[in-house]
Formats: C-alpha cells, structure tokens, sequence
C-alpha cells in the first residue's frame, strides 16, 4: 500500500475514524454547538447491568475498597478538633491489567468482537494499552498500541517505557514514537490499514465501562458503613476517569457525594514540546491533560468526546510533584500498600481535603494502580535528575515544574490548592461558541451550556454576556 501524506490522512481524520469506531456522531448533533449527550450514552453504549456482566467475564471490577487507618490518623493529628474523615481506596491495581482501565477497555474489546472486528487500536501512554491488550488476548483479538515515548534525543521517560514492556506482556505489537504530531497520524494510518476498532478512551463505551466504579464504591461502603461517601477524588486527565466515575455515583443515589478532581500541577509545561516532554515525572493526571481537556474536551481522537468532566466536577484541585512521591511512600510505608504513581495523585490531595471534614465523614480515593520498575518514584527521580531537575526537601509551595521536584519535609506541608472553576468554564464557553461558529445563543443553546458546565442556566447567561 502506498504512503500516504500527512495532509492527506489527516483530510479524512473524521471518515477513519467513523468507520473504526462505527457511530454516527452526526445522529446525535442538534447543531454545530448543541448535541444529546444522554442520548449518545444511552443508544450507543451499555447499561450499567449489561456492563457489569461484560466486566464479570474477564475479571474485571469488584475490585477491594480498603480503609487507610494509619493515613487516616495522620490526617487526623493535623485537622482541627472534630475534624478528619475517614480515608478510604478502591484498590482498582487488582483489576487483570492493574488499573481501573481495565474496565474501559472491557467495554470497547467486547463491542469490538460484536461488531466482528479482528483487533483493536488505542493510542495511549500505557496503563490504557495494557487494558487493552489484556482485553483484547481474553477476547481472542489482536491489539496495537502506538505509544508517544521519546524526545528528539531518543530518550524515553522509564514510566512510558514500563508501560510499553507490560503491553508487549500482554501480546499487543507496540508502536513507540517520539513527542509531536506524528502520533495522531500514525493512529489513523493503522487504523486504515489494519481496519481495526479504534478502542478510544473517549467513546460513550470506555466512559460507560467507568461506571461500576462508581456504583461498586456506593453499595460496598453502604454495606461496610452503612453510609455514602462525603466525597469521591479522582484523579483528573482527560476526564474518563471522573465522567464515568461520577455517573456511576449519580446511578446508584449518591447524590450528595461531592466529585473533586484533582491533577498534579505541570503548569508551564507544554506537554506536545521536544523540550519539556521528559521535564515531567508524571505521565497522566496532570495540569497539562486535565486544564485542556476541561476547557475544550473535544480535542479528543473522536469526534464527539463521551469524558466531560465539567458537567460533573464539583471542585477542581492540585497537588505537586513532590507531596506524590511523599505520598507514595508513605502508602507502602504506612499501610503496606505499594502502588502506582497516579491513583497516589489523588490520595495526595485527600490527605488534606479530609481536614476538612468532619470525623464521621468519609472520602474515597477512587483508584490505585499497579506499579513496576519504571514507575517507581526513584525511577522517576532519577531520570529528573538527568534531564536536569533538581530533587530536594522542603516547602513544596517552592515547587517550579520542569525546575525542581520538592519533597516535603512532613506531612502537614501537603495542600490541595484550588483551581477556580468558573474561569475553567469560561475558557470552555468561549471555546464552545467559537469552535462552532454559531452566532445566536438561544434557549437550547443556553440549557446545553448549562449542562456542559453544571451551572444553572441565568449564571451561564451572565458569563456569556460577559465575555
């Protein structure tokens, strides 16, 4: 088959990739702004009972939820009299491929042998493709996973590289690229040439595969304790991961459980740059997805994305580099408990949100991850150190990303700083309205904002009149 130009494959993007993932996202567009989210996520993916016996096959879910007692008590020595709720982990590492992505991927491998499709594709840094891979081997289809590892040095950060090595494990072929705009377009000129399914984070079938996450945490602690969580944490990437979360919540009644969204903070770091791509010690569930896709989630790999954390989003937080290498220690230290770096991001920012509640509430960190060689925090310190980051102790408020890495001193140096949501949804409202060339807000233009932004429709109103 001939070479084809990037200008060209990148020409038909929406023809590719409507043919790999077999929905008609025109179907569900009211107009260039407005389209039926509920209507996506209801014809084109599963229920939440479907889902959990897709899940129940391969092993997928059903996944521990732990009490952290000695974390707990820390929080505790630090948060005012009365303070200090109870700290608990969906331990989502015992999933098949040691992630909570497992059960996106469950879901998308699944439809993909419905629809007689003979392999899958998934553009991802790793946890997804091992998912994937490990699905897919189940289900007795192929996998290619195209990974963006490298700089122009040919350098590649140990945490990528980890993940590519448990995705060759699992029998995927792993296509690993360098930093830039070549991987979207080797995405799509694989999967035009292989006619695989694109098994894409952002499809109503990964969000909806999220969803028994959120309902297994609701019935499990209502069982336990008898009582709903005061607060969920999820750590926040591109937003799948709290969407799905979030709606499983909202299925199974809890709907007074606050979702908070936390990101370790890279800001100033330009994830698609040659030169602050490995200046970076996380790879996910960071500032540098998570501030993007909540502005503008459509940037995604389809066309419409089905992972819209503003709708959901109640607070919005961050944490530094260094409390989440503090806090994973501490977790292994602690409560015996050695985990991957992303789930730690979210547990990081508990440790301070639970100063705030009161003694009988509980928060729930929402997933854990496995870890290996190239995840471990002195893995990642180490190649810091070699890409010229300097590691020490102290005030992580000191903390530049890309400059230094702070680990604190103790643990009351640990903070969840807020993000303002309104100017979040701002940006995403003025991205909105240009994005779709529309030029008359009305009323169903209006209800959709306000949906988009979980805002009532008179504040949604105000910001665009301000704008």
């Amino acid at each position: 088959m001939a070479t084809k130009s990037y200008q060209e494959t990148m020409s038909r993007r929406t023809q590719i990739m409507k043919e790999a993932v077999g929905i008609d996202y025109d179907r569900f567009r009211e107009n260039e702004l407005v389209f039926d989210y509920e209507r996506m996520m209801s014809e084109v993916g599963y229920d939440l009972e479907e889902i959990r016996e897709i899940q129940k096959q391969t092993g997928v879910g059903q996944t521990p939820l732990l009490e952290l007692k000695n974390l707990t008590a820390i929080a505790r020595k630090l948060a005012p009299a009365g303070k200090g709720a109870r700290i608990f982990i969906k331990d989502e590492a015992a999933n098949p491929s040691g992630s909570y992505k497992a059960r996106r991927a469950s879901v998308s491998v699944y439809h993909a042998k419905q629809q007689g499709f003979s392999g899958v594709v998934a553009a991802t840094s790793g946890n997804y493709g091992a998912a994937v891979a490990s699905q897919a081997v189940m289900r007795g289809l192929d996998s290619i996973i195209v990974q963006e590892v490298y700089d122009s040095r040919g350098k590649g950060q140990p945490e990528i590289l980890e993940k590519g090595r448990k995705c060759e494990a699992y029998g995927a072929e792993v296509l690993q690229l360098s930093v830039g705009p070549e991987l979207f377009y080797t995405f799509l000129k694989v999967l035009e040439d292989t006619g695989f399914f694109n098994a894409s984070l952002y499809t109503p079938f990964g969000i909806a595969g999220v969803e028994s996450l959120g309902q297994e945490i609701v019935d499990q602690l209502r069982e336990k304790e008898g009582q709903d969580p005061a607060a969920v944490i999820c750590t926040n990437a591109g937003g799948g991961n709290l969407t799905g979360t979030a709606r499983g919540l909202k299925k199974a009644g809890a709907s007074e459980t606050s979702i908070v969204g936390a990101s370790v903070d890279l800001s100033g770091l330009h994830m698609a740059s040659d030169q602050d791509f490995n200046r970076k010690s996380f790879t996910t569930g960071h500032t540098g997805f998570g501030i993007p896709f909540a502005t503008w989630p459509d940037r995604a790999d389809v066309p419409l994305n089905a992972a819209r954390a503003l709708r959901y989003m109640d607070r919005y937080v961050t944490v530094k580099q260094g409390e989440v290498f503090y806090i994973t220690e501490a977790l292994a230290q602690l409560e015996g408990m050695e985990r991957g770096p992303a789930g730690n991001t979210s547990l990081a920012a508990a440790i301070a949100l639970a100063q705030e509640l009161e003694e009988d509430e509980i928060i729930v960190v929402q997933e854990t991850e496995y870890t290996g060689a190239g995840k471990h925090p002195l893995a990642q310190l180490n190649f810091a150190k070699e890409n010229g980051v300097e590691i020490s102790r102290g005030d992580p408020e000191s903390e530049v990303p890309g400059e230094n890495i702070i680990i604190p001193e103790s643990p009351e140096q640990i903070k969840a700083r807020d993000l303002d949501l309104d100017k979040i949804r701002l940006s995403y409202l003025n991205k909105a309205i240009d994005k779709s060339g529309i030029e008359e807000i009305g009323s169903k233009e209006l209800k959709f904002l306000a949906e988009e932004t979980n805002q009532p429709v008179e504040k949604v109103q105000d910001m665009i009149a301000g704008m």
